[in-house]
């Protein structure tokens, strides 16, 4: 039996699911634009090699990327790139194993949201971005 509760409803639960994945990058990759030195300052306490080139990445990944995908632009590579983004990100910014009490709870509670959030960005990618979207255009 095929499911068609929400079939006539498809392009518009794509463009929800679009909006609602990219909240967290927009929101995020904002805060890194308005306070770009503190986020240099994180990214050295991390430990990457370039951590201003770091954060210039992010912004890119989280606000360029994330606009480009809420309007549905490029929407397939897109979501792919940002996937991988974001399993780097779980990696290096959230490794709980690393971690003891309630710092590796909360560690383990972001990991696992970031790859959560992956699965969302590679069923994007399967699927499109639907009707409304720049690509459909």
């Amino acid at each position: 039996m095929r499911y068609t509760l929400f079939e006539n409803r498809k392009d518009e639960l794509l463009l929800v699911a679009r909006i609602l994945l990219m909240i967290l990058f927009l929101t995020f990759g904002g805060m890194k634009i308005a306070d770009f030195s503190t986020t240099v300052t994180y990214m050295t306490s991390t430990g990457l090699p370039a951590p201003a080139l770091a954060t210039i990445i992010a912004v890119l990944m989280e606000f360029v990327v994330g606009i480009a995908l809420l309007l549905g632009f490029y929407t397939r590579p897109l979501a792919i790139l940002l996937a991988f983004y974001t399993f780097a990100t779980a990696l290096i910014g959230h490794p709980y194993w690393n971690m003891t009490g309630i710092d590796q709870y909360w560690g383990m509670i972001n990991f696992y949201k970031n790859i959560s959030i992956v699965g969302g960005l590679l069923l994007l990618c399967i699927t499109g971005p639907g009707r409304y979207s720049l690509d459909k255009r």
